[in-house]
């Protein structure tokens, strides 16, 4: 199936590592330009060079999206460099553990800041272009929202920001032909994940306790099988899809917990 996004221009923020890294990989398969933003300039420039060996020519942008003067400037040197915003994918966060008990204001205000407020910011200066364009929008969203993980307050309020986000958007931008849809992101596969994985004390046994709680083959989710779902959403294919929060998870959210593998 053609998508239609051939030299359609879309800002992926996080985009050099895990999720954010596998949607800019599956746009440029479709022809798409996706502009690759993060905070490690080597990082984004590694990934640069993975989307010109499929023939597409990009930019990265070096952005600490907890800084919102970076996010605006984000924006102004993606339209500085290609004239058009057809979509923003907002992925960048981290799972940083600011608990209620263990967290405290600072801590838990700058977790909205590297998980939440950037979003809001991301979508607010590309707007202009959007409406132009009348592009989409798709945030990366996290199950903590929906079923609490413990210890994680900070990212748990964020994610359930991200969500309301969504549909308030979806509402707000009708007038314009903007759609606003939401990947919700359970177990996957990432190398942050991997990273969190390796700190515990049992990391192969507690893995293998989580992906057995996957009703969907007990396996987790890859980043391609998320990425290849916003591709989608992207993408005119979905014409009449917004305000949705799809679940990419394997069953892991919704489905009997019965189903958990001994």
């Amino acid at each position: 199936m053609d998508l239609n996004l051939k030299d359609k221009v879309f800002v992926v923020t996080g985009g050099a590592k895990g999720i954010g890294r596998a949607i800019v990989i599956a746009l440029a398969e479709e022809g798409a330009i996706p502009v690759i933003v993060g905070r490690n300039q080597a990082d984004n420039d590694m990934v640069k060079e993975e989307v010109a060996k499929l023939g597409v020519t990009t930019i990265s942008i070096k952005a600490e999206l907890s800084n919102p003067q970076d996010c605006e400037n984000a924006v102004k040197e993606t339209l500085a460099q290609f004239g058009r915003i057809d979509g923003l994918v907002n992925n960048a966060g981290v799972n940083d553990g600011v608990g209620l008990e263990s967290g405290n204001y600072e801590r838990f205000v700058q977790s909205l800041h590297s998980n939440l407020i950037h979003y809001y910011l991301m979508a607010h200066h590309a707007l202009e272009a959007l409406k132009a364009s009348k592009g989409a929008i798709l945030n990366i969203t996290s199950k903590t929202a929906e079923t609490g993980q413990g210890n994680t307050s900070a990212y748990a309020a964020s994610n359930g920001g991200r969500n309301a986000l969504t549909r308030e958007w979806a509402v707000e931008l009708l007038p314009y032909g903007i759609r606003v849809n939401a990947i919700v992101v359970a177990e996957a596969s990432t190398p942050q994940y991997d990273k969190w994985i390796q700190t515990l004390d049992n990391p192969e046994e507690t893995l293998t306790k989580i992906t057995n709680r996957i009703p969907l083959e007990h396996r987790m989710t890859t980043s391609e099988e998320i990425a290849y779902t916003t591709v989608f959403l992207l993408s005119d294919r979905s014409s009449h899809t917004t305000g949705q929060l799809i679940h990419v998870d394997g069953g892991y959210v919704h489905l009997d917990r019965a189903l958990i593998k001994e």
